[in-house]
């Protein structure tokens, strides 16, 4: 059976006009797939003469998205401390306790010594040691002698004095107070006896230390007392000076 032949339909084609238009937009938009615009900006794509504002996404960061914030001060505390271990057979927080309340004794004690040496530096500093000839002024008593603190046994007659108990001490070495450093050294007393109407003055020998005297007071025996002042006054202000200087 012979076919029958159709006749052929004819060819469509678009309007020159759109159809110049769509392969310059199929040609822009293939442009614009191959060569995407960078990440970091924003761009406007024009699609079929449509203006598209479409933000980008945020730059690109290679920080690991599981990676973790820096330790905090806690945290970092557990790893030197874990809160599940016992310190000296005690809990953690036992402990830390324990340990801050020794810090803080060690701490008092550490301030306590240093004022109490730098304390008596100072007052060491003020007192009148024979370190120099210079002159102090204070207060002139008498007593009875006998055995005195450098093991010496006196009487009225002797040309003795003693001094206060702050300075003997200061210079005192060891235990016995029969060698301390002070003992047998010289000093020079003097002022001007109203009684006499002349200034006297006289060399004694420190044998004695004075319990109730001042740092420059004296004290001395009666007959040397009775040369330089008033008896009855008992007390009087008075000026010495070593005699025997340790430079």
């Amino acid at each position: 059976m012979d076919k029958i032949k159709r006749k052929p339909l004819p060819a469509t084609s678009l309007p020159e006009d759109l159809k110049t238009d769509t392969e310059d937009d199929f040609k822009r938009v293939s442009t614009e797939i191959q060569q995407p615009p960078p990440v970091h900006a924003k761009r406007n794509i024009k699609l079929f003469g449509w203006e598209l504002h479409r933000p980008l996404p945020p730059p690109y960061s290679e920080t690991p998205c599981h990676a973790s914030a820096k330790p905090t001060l806690i945290q970092r505390f557990d790893r030197i401390f874990p809160p599940y271990k016992r310190y000296l057979g005690t809990r953690r927080r036992t402990f830390l306790i324990l340990l801050a309340v020794v810090l803080v004794l060690l701490l008092a004690l550490i301030i306590g010594l240093a004022v109490g040496l730098s304390s008596g530096f100072s007052k060491t500093q003020n007192l009148p040691l024979p370190t120099n000839r210079e002159t102090h002024t204070g207060d002139l008593t008498y007593y009875s002698p006998g055995m005195g603190a450098c093991g010496i046994v006196n009487s009225e007659s002797d040309k003795i004095v003693a001094i206060s108990h702050l300075v003997f001490d200061a210079a005192q070495v060891g235990s016995n107070p029969n060698s301390n450093p002070l003992c047998r050294k010289k000093i020079g007393v003097s002022r001007f006896n109203e009684q006499a109407g002349a200034q006297r003055s006289v060399d004694l020998i420190v044998t004695d230390r004075c319990v109730g005297c001042k740092s420059t007071d004296i004290d001395t025996t009666t007959p040397v007392f009775d040369s330089l002042a008033d008896h009855d006054k008992g007390r009087v202000v008075t000026t010495w000076a070593w005699l025997d200087v340790d430079l």
